[in-house]
């Protein structure tokens, strides 16, 4: 025991050894795909079910709509992978912030302003902060403040804790929120614990946010537990790309935990289903699953093959993440528009293409922008 120790801690953020200095472009990459869905890529597609109306493209459709309860849609992965990715991103930059610094308060520094900053993009975003209301406000209703919890929690982990309490801990996260609401009874019972009006999740949310509650099925404060453990699942990836192993041995390894815990969130989903909206701990296991043989995938084309070949527009968008995240939210409605004043005398002849082409044009432009940052090595970072 003492000796698997000492040799999963060679990953432990603290060590200034590098273990792989390769560049994993894939990463950028899956971030940029990522961010593609959120950033027009689901109008353009979903636009195309006016165009052909087949059940092919009813397909489609309906897998880029969340999943109303139970169950998964390709659209429920677009958020966990985006906190997936956030860990790997953490072992890299907090390894080489702790290379050069002597103690912890200096990343901590930084640590609390990302967060801050986080917390303040996501009430841009979806917390009405820009109507200066206050009654308006919502507190915690984001994707961004999500990433802020799992990004504090992980930090928390991989700092104080060696790497095989790391796993522990992250198994704790999981089993912590599966008891919370399981066995903690809403009016005298546990019974319909995982029905959308009914669930100890949501009756957290509604005491402490009070009149900041979004007042919709999505959960935060309790499921914020499981934003952390989103976010180790990542950490742990990262920790694969930093080994000392070849890069067929990385691909194997990121297929085997993949496939691991796809299979061990079907089967705890019979008891603990998979619900996006609460972020259930098989939901967690499950969309991290998905992500790490997405990760696998990108890994074993653009790292280990080396085909850059049509991956180099996911790369652009993926290197300035938060910034289109931001512009797409803020500014979509007014970057659809300023495309309608090159399209608008083509609607005639377009008919039902005109939405798809719409929302084309509306990541178009905001494209042209990511790329001229990419181009002129302008990187917006928080």
């Amino acid at each position: 025991m003492i000796e698997l120790i000492d040799n999963l801690n060679v990953f432990q953020v603290k060590n200034p050894t590098l273990l792989s200095k390769e560049r994993v472009t894939s990463v950028d990459a899956l971030r940029g795909f990522d961010m593609f869905w959120i950033m027009g890529g689901e109008g353009i597609f979903m636009g195309l079910d006016k165009v052909f109306h087949n059940h092919f493209s009813g397909f489609i459709n309906e897998q880029l709509n969340h999943v109303e309860w139970f169950g998964f849609h390709f659209y429920d992965i677009i958020m966990p992978l985006f906190l997936f990715l956030v860990g790997i991103s953490m072992v890299y930059s907090y390894r080489k912030r702790l290379s050069v610094e002597k103690s912890n308060f200096p990343l901590w520094k930084h640590t609390m302003k990302r967060i801050v900053i986080l917390w303040l993009l996501g009430m841009i975003v979806q917390g009405n902060l820009l109507t200066y209301d206050v009654s308006k406000f919502l507190l915690f209703s984001n994707t961004l403040q999500a990433i802020a919890c799992g990004y504090l929690i992980a930090t928390v982990i991989i700092l104080y804790l060696p790497v095989l309490h790391q796993i522990t801990a992250t198994v704790g996260l999981l089993l912590l929120y599966w008891a919370i609401m399981t066995l903690i009874p809403i009016a005298g019972s546990t019974v319909g614990a995982y029905t959308p009006d009914r669930n100890v999740a949501q009756f957290v949310d509604a005491v402490i946010l009070g009149r900041f509650d979004d007042g919709l099925d999505y959960t935060w404060i309790v499921s914020s537990l499981n934003f952390g453990a989103t976010t180790m699942l990542g950490v742990f990836c990262g920790y694969i790309l930093q080994s000392g192993v070849s890069k067929y041995t990385k691909f194997r390894n990121f297929i085997i935990f993949g496939v691991s815990i796809l299979a061990l969130a079907l089967v705890w989903n019979i008891w603990h289903p998979i619900i996006k909206k609460i972020w259930t701990s098989s939901f967690v296991l499950f969309s991290g699953g998905i992500s790490v043989l997405l990760l696998a995938a990108f890994y074993l084309i653009i790292d280990v093959w080396n085909v850059r070949k049509g991956t180099k527009w996911m790369i652009i968008i993926g290197s300035n993440a938060i910034f289109a995240y931001m512009v797409w939210h803020v500014f979509n409605v007014q970057l659809r528009s300023m495309a309608d004043v090159f399209m608008i005398g083509l609607k005639p002849f377009i008919g039902s293409w005109y939405e798809t082409l719409n929302y084309t044009g509306g990541f178009l432009l905001i494209f042209a922008v990511l790329h001229y940052m990419y181009k002129n090595k302008i990187y917006i970072k928080i």
